[in-house]
């Protein structure tokens, strides 16, 4: 999953693998699997907004805005907006009159985010950390972020920014994901067997952060009130196996190891992980159930 090219950090730290063999594989598999990898090879970022943004991206950024609740003409702040799907769609709902802001520390997710055309607001695009927001205090109503706060380091400091450049009264409204769904838990498995474990450890920081506990815990250390984490069930509908396999390696920091183990290597990671997802396969596609956590408070 899950926020991605490098769905950035804020701060997406890129794992790369040591060049390992998998097992032999029979007949035609090998060719296969070669033309499957390489025929996504391209730009990470530009991936990210291809094949994320509308299987997973669209989906927590909707349930993310119905759970802010923007009004006409607020000021917006989107914290890891990756290539920018949570931002343009508040900039279409708080409208002209509205300012959004997007920020993320990755420059390549952010020229991307540049060329996606969008309407309402104008959006002033920012290359920073989550950690040192280039704000003055005070200066928005409502502070978004998707996907991205897990991927963050310092998230104590990251939320305590966050309340600072709002406004009294202010809302934040955070959506992550977690635990592990079964679909990527065979995915982790695959990939700490055909690539090493290090570069299967990314797919444990996507789902880290979704106990209760622990958001309130940050929310309301960063000084924040009225704190509230609740989780609901997103079904995401997914192109077929193969072709999401390779669609969400490249559109994160798993293409580049992924790209260093050999064709042999990568046509056995493909077989086993298709045959894992087959109780997932729905009239041909891909469909799974997977956590939403989203957490809101008030300055």
């Amino acid at each position: 999953m899950v926020r991605c090219p490098p769905r950035t950090d804020t701060s997406r730290n890129h794992h790369e693998g040591n060049e390992r063999k998998g097992p032999a594989e029979k007949g035609g598999a090998v060719s296969t699997s070669a033309v499957s990898f390489k025929q996504y090879a391209g730009n990470a970022a530009e991936n990210y907004e291809r094949y994320f943004v509308p299987t997973i991206g669209i989906p927590f950024a909707t349930a993310l805005l119905d759970a802010a609740g923007l009004r006409r003409a607020q000021r917006i702040l989107d914290v890891a907006c990756g290539t920018g799907v949570v931002t343009r769609l508040a900039a279409e709902q708080v409208g002209p009159d509205g300012t959004v802001a997007g920020l993320d520390i990755n420059p390549a997710m952010l020229a991307v985010a540049r060329s996606v055309p969008s309407s309402g607001a104008a959006i002033e695009w920012h290359e920073a950390s989550a950690e040192s927001l280039p704000f003055a205090d005070g200066s928005f109503d409502v502070v978004l972020s998707s996907l991205g706060l897990q991927f963050v380091p310092d998230k104590a400091s990251a939320l305590r920014e966050m309340r600072r450049v709002l406004a009294p009264d202010g809302r934040l409204a955070i959506a992550t994901v977690g635990p592990t769904p079964p679909l990527f838990a065979i995915l982790e498995r695959a990939l700490a067997r055909y690539v090493n474990p290090e570069v299967a450890a990314f797919m444990r920081v996507v789902f880290s952060l979704y106990a209760p506990e622990e958001l309130q815990e940050l929310t309301s250390g960063a000084g924040f009130r009225d704190v509230e984490v609740r989780s609901g069930t997103l079904t995401l509908a997914l192109p077929r196996p193969a072709e999401f396999l390779w669609q969400y390696v490249h559109s994160t920091p798993l293409a580049t190891a992924v790209a260093q183990i050999d064709d042999v290597g990568r046509a056995a990671l493909e077989r086993d992980v298709v045959a894992g997802w087959r109780s997932f396969v729905r009239n041909g596609p891909l469909a799974t159930d997977i956590n939403l956590v989203l957490t809101t408070a008030r300055k």
